[in-house]
């Protein structure tokens, strides 16, 4: 072997790294040691909070939206047959023409894109259009941080229902699941 080829060996290997470690560095250089990368947690789904107590005739649902634009739950369960009274608290701080939050429970099939679109034009009814009523089973006007509201209806037939906040905006994160049993 040459020792040119020799020379291109050992330069090929002092590249690849081998098992020589590493050179230390020279006094006045600064060595910058890279930081761990950040663990990503993934967050399961929020689990539907219990929001009803039933007495055998009425199913009292105490339904709460905060200033995150959040429901504190987004399943509720009620019984066939049952009077559902249902409250709405605003849980926070911001008033109704900022950050205000309804309850609005839809037939099934409605569009809600569709709903949620008439809705946001509808500030005068609280957000609620004159011209998609026939789409609504049940609803509450729109209360502001410190609020609450309380409606009396009757379930509807058994089945899943939509129910969303119609305030602007809010219908794509504020929205849930009212679920009738027999």
């Amino acid at each position: 072997m040459s020792t040119r080829s020799i020379a291109a060996l050992a330069l090929l290997l002092a590249a690849c790294g081998g098992d020589a470690p590493a050179p230390e560095p020279k006094a006045d250089e600064k060595v910058e040691e890279k930081a761990p990368e950040p663990k990503v947690e993934e967050k399961a789904p929020e689990a539907a909070v219990n929001v009803v107590t039933d007495d055998g005739t009425v199913a009292s649902v105490a339904l709460e939206g905060n200033d995150e634009m959040k429901y504190n739950t987004n399943e509720i369960r009620v019984k066939v047959g049952r009077k559902v009274k249902l409250t709405l608290t605003h849980t926070g701080s911001m008033p109704k023409t900022a950050m205000g939050h309804n309850f609005v429970l839809l037939k099934p099939g409605t569009d809600l894109a569709d709903f949620a679109g008439k809705a946001s034009a509808a500030a005068d009814s609280d957000y609620i259009p004159a011209d998609a009523a026939d789409s609504i089973v049940a609803n509450t006007k729109t209360v502001g941080g410190g609020e609450s509201v309380t409606i009396e209806f009757d379930a509807p037939a058994a089945g899943t229902y939509d129910f969303i906040c119609s305030f602007p905006g809010h219908y794509a994160v504020m929205q849930g699941k009212f679920i009738v049993e027999e």
